[in-house]
């Protein structure tokens, strides 16, 4: 099966020129190929240009040594060159026939169709150049769709993680405004409770309070010995005559 990313086999020779050298060069830059000494190849097509840089078979068979050698860029120049420079149909056919290879190599399958295509336009019996087109157009088709999924995950992504964020930072707000509301109704609590019974005076209150009761023990004791000193029978009989109830049975003074 021949295979989409072949470079074309086609070597184009010197059928005549203007100096045996160029032709000597191109000829022995087309054996090197062929021995796929690619680099060697390039070196004498490269001297070939030098002496006639409108040479069709140099610039094409430069652009082949390159694509070899996986300089596509540089190989889809030659090509090119070689396409603008070409007078045969069949030339120029070849030369869009390999342009499209060289996009396939960098997997940049729209431009490699349009170049079959225009390769086709040329050259309609080119089977090589069909099986290849229809190729490109699958890969495109998959790379499109790869593409299209690649959006569709990316903004996937992007939205669960603005989603989140929005999430994080409602709960941030709802977590912070709980926290001034427990601070609020805690500080409405102490200030009504200090409002109600302020420390200090109901610190107050409490001293005044026991020194009160101490007061009124030492009050009903001056009394109670006021009273002994008149008479112990009479203070007795008063202590007896007190309803029950009232009997004190704590000793605080």
């Amino acid at each position: 099966m021949r295979k989409w990313w072949m470079v074309t086999a086609l070597i184009l020779a010197v059928q005549s020129a203007p100096a045996q050298s160029v032709r000597s060069l191109v000829n022995g830059g087309n054996d090197l190929y062929l021995d796929r000494k690619f680099a060697d190849a390039e070196v004498n097509y490269r001297k070939a240009l030098e002496k006639e840089k409108d040479l069709v078979q140099g610039h094409f068979n430069l652009g082949n040594a390159l694509a070899k050698q996986g300089k596509n860029e540089e190989a889809a120049k030659e090509f090119d060159l070689a396409l603008q420079k070409a007078e045969q149909r069949d030339t120029k056919a070849y030369a869009w026939y390999n342009i499209g290879n060289t996009h396939m190599a960098d997997q940049r399958y729209e431009d490699a169709v349009r170049s079959y295509v225009d390769a086709l336009k040329l050259n309609p019996r080119d089977e090589e150049a069909k099986y290849n087109l229809s190729y490109a157009l699958e890969k495109l088709r998959q790379q499109q769709q790869q593409q299209q999924q690649n959006k569709n995950d990316k903004n996937k992504n992007d939205k669960n993680k603005n989603d989140k964020k929005k999430n994080d930072k409602n709960k941030q707000d709802n977590q912070k405004q709980n926290q001034d509301q427990n601070k609020d109704k805690n500080q409405d609590k102490n200030q009504d409770k200090n409002k109600q019974n302020p420390p200090d005076q109901q610190n107050q209150a409490q001293n005044r309070q026991q020194q009160q009761d101490k007061r009124m023990s030492r009050a009903d004791a001056e009394r109670i010995l006021e009273v002994l000193k008149n008479s112990e029978k009479d203070v007795q009989k008063k202590l007896r005559a007190r309803p029950a109830g009232q009997a004190k049975t704590d000793k605080d003074w």
